[in-house]
């Protein structure tokens, strides 16, 4: 579904993404590892089309290739990607603060016409979500933080995504929420959407995942089965605290 190919990103003169390649089947839940400025934020805005592949100015060779389900979409706008089924949730929640939960939601469905089937998406993120069924009305900024970030996910459901990008979804959950939150993005995955979920919680990830992309300064480190990188000797120092 997913093909990135030897994707190049920079800031300025920053290098944040070097010939990276991943791939990402129909179905999969895949997981992002890596240290704050690894390049994991980067490489889901690259997918989404929020910020350009390109080498640093000066570099010879190509800046990469982006392809979902065959088409190639680097170098398209951030609002075609959306329309084509490429849905992401970003760090920090960034709901609409001064709308209320229903306007948020529907806010997500702006690209959909088809009314009736917009309503169903509606009755199941509530379903999914049903601490937001008392609160339609209240803006989103009087939510609490884990309803919040409830909300933001929701919000990206109701663009009925083939590809849902998750970046950093615990972020600032305590315990109890980050394992209820994690629950319902299982259960997301369960029925069909495909995941790539970006997480500095490397445990949350590969317990949630089945396949597993480390990045160490832009570029691939490891990757692999979730259940052999739990057990990888340099994972576990690094990114697990054993």
């Amino acid at each position: 579904m997913l093909e990135l190919k030897d994707v190049c990103v920079y800031y300025k003169k920053h290098v944040a993404v070097r010939n990276l390649s991943l791939s990402v089947n129909k179905g999969d839940f895949v997981t992002i590892l890596g240290a704050n400025g690894a390049g994991k934020t980067t490489t889901l805005n690259a997918i989404s089309g929020i910020i350009k592949v390109r080498k640093r100015l000066g570099e010879e060779g190509l800046n990469g290739e982006i392809y979902f389900k065959g088409q190639k979409i680097s170098g398209l706008s951030a609002a075609k990607i959306a329309s084509m089924g490429i849905i992401q949730i970003p760090e920090g929640r960034k709901i609409f603060p001064q709308l209320t939960v229903k306007e948020n939601l529907q806010v997500g469905a702006y690209l959909r016409k088809d009314n009736e089937q917009v309503h169903r998406s509606l009755e199941k993120a509530l379903a999914l979500f049903p601490d937001l069924k008392d609160k339609l009305n209240d803006k989103g900024r009087e939510l609490s933080g884990g309803q919040q970030q409830m909300l933001a996910i929701a919000r990206g459901l109701m663009a009925k995504p083939e590809l849902l990008l998750l970046d950093e979804p615990s972020l600032g959950l305590s315990p109890l929420l980050r394992q209820q939150l994690a629950e319902k993005i299982k259960e997301i995955s369960r029925e069909g959407t495909t995941v790539v979920l970006v997480e500095q919680n490397a445990r949350l990830g590969l317990m949630l995942a089945s396949y597993g992309y480390v990045l160490e300064n832009g570029q691939l480190a490891l990757e692999g089965k979730t259940s052999d990188l739990l057990n990888n000797e340099d994972v576990k120092k690094a990114y697990l605290g054993v």
